[in-house]
């Protein structure tokens, strides 16, 4: 990565920081830009501010842990404001998520999350999703079975995830038509646990480019107005 994207970063994750209020739960996400703003959660925290946490992988639960930040185990009721990064964002805000393996958590996270803020650099902006891989968590019991079922939609690679289920990595030429439509269709071949499509769960994306970090979505006020103790419930899944 270079010193420049990592500003970027830093730059994009430090104005989420600006949401974040005395009292909330918060949900952190994973990856190198959501790190960002975790250590800046930790800073918060140690000057005093209130808040807690709901980590959505391995590494961010030991991160937060590191920093002071009390972790939630069991959720009851909403996430207040939930922030992570994303591999592809295309112009409608959908996204791509979950190549580094957490795609289930972080899936869960957002899903239960009032507000669902993702942090970028410019590069992560497509005009469609599907430039790299779509990664899909499955079962491994008989996941050979559940990738050729898969296989009509994209082909496939494997990994082991946070979860120690299987990540099957489905490619597409010419990219991803209709995010709503292949999202349904994989969620409901059996063996899937889960897919990185982020269909309209986003509510802000803020992109770090040379001119400073910008908003994209609802505006920065309407953000503000959902607090720790704000009657907007949890988005769906998709």
């Amino acid at each position: 990565m270079s010193s420049k994207q990592d500003a970027l970063k830093r730059a994009a994750a430090e104005k989420a920081l600006e949401l974040v209020q005395d009292g909330m739960l918060l949900g952190l996400g994973s990856g190198s830009t959501a790190r960002y703003f975790t250590e800046g959660v930790g800073r918060l925290v140690a000057s005093g501010m209130k808040l807690r946490c709901v980590p959505s992988s391995r590494a961010t639960a030991e991160l937060a842990a590191e920093l002071g930040i009390p972790i939630v185990q069991e959720l009851l009721g909403a996430i207040d404001l939930a922030v992570d990064g994303a591999d592809e964002v295309d112009p409608n805000l959908n996204l791509i998520k979950g190549r580094g393996g957490a795609l289930f958590r972080e899936k869960i996270v957002a899903a239960a999350s009032k507000r669902f803020v993702v942090v970028v650099d410019e590069s992560k902006l497509v005009k469609h999703l599907g430039v790299d891989a779509l990664p899909v968590e499955v079962s491994p019991f008989l996941w050979r079975t559940t990738a050729e079922r898969l296989i009509a939609l994209g082909s496939s690679l494997t990994f082991i995830t946070d979860n120690g289920n299987l990540i099957l990595d489905l490619t597409f030429d010419g990219g991803i038509d209709s995010p709503v439509g292949l999202a349904t269709a994989i969620k409901v071949t059996p063996g899937v646990v889960e897919h990185g499509l982020f269909v309209e769960m986003t509510d802000t994306c803020i992109v770090a480019g040379p001119a400073g970090p910008r908003m994209l979505g609802r505006s920065a006020v309407a953000r503000h107005e959902t607090g720790p103790d704000s009657g907007r419930g949890p988005k769906g899944r998709h």
